[in-house]
């Protein structure tokens, strides 16, 4: 496979990806497009490199389903470190509510 067809792939595959992630977590992401691709295939790498380890064997594809599983995870790191959780992408939308008395 050439590199552009490849590429092309890749951005397609992390953008479908990440956006499953991101509707399976709760709560609006202050994330672009960008950010979703990169979320995508960031969880592709996690996702295959976990199948690598259980599995023992490395030539093994990962699969949708952990790609979506590592996207996830990724997504969930990437909202404890802005200071959010799994309900509140990050730290202003916490304070907010908290204000509001909400919890």
């Amino acid at each position: 496979m050439d590199f552009l067809p490849f590429l092309i792939a890749l951005v397609i595959w992390g953008l479908i990806v990440g956006a499953l992630a991101r509707l399976a977590l709760p709560g609006p992401d202050p994330i672009g497009i960008l950010g979703t691709i990169a979320v995508g295939v960031a969880g592709s790498v996690l996702g295959g490199l976990l199948v690598a380890l259980v599995t023992g064997d490395r030539q093994a594809g990962s699969g949708f389903f952990a790609a979506f599983v590592g996207s996830v995870l990724v997504l969930y790191v990437v909202r404890k470190v802005r200071g959010g959780g799994l309900m509140s992408p990050d730290a202003d939308a916490a304070h907010r509510r908290r204000r509001r008395g909400y919890r």
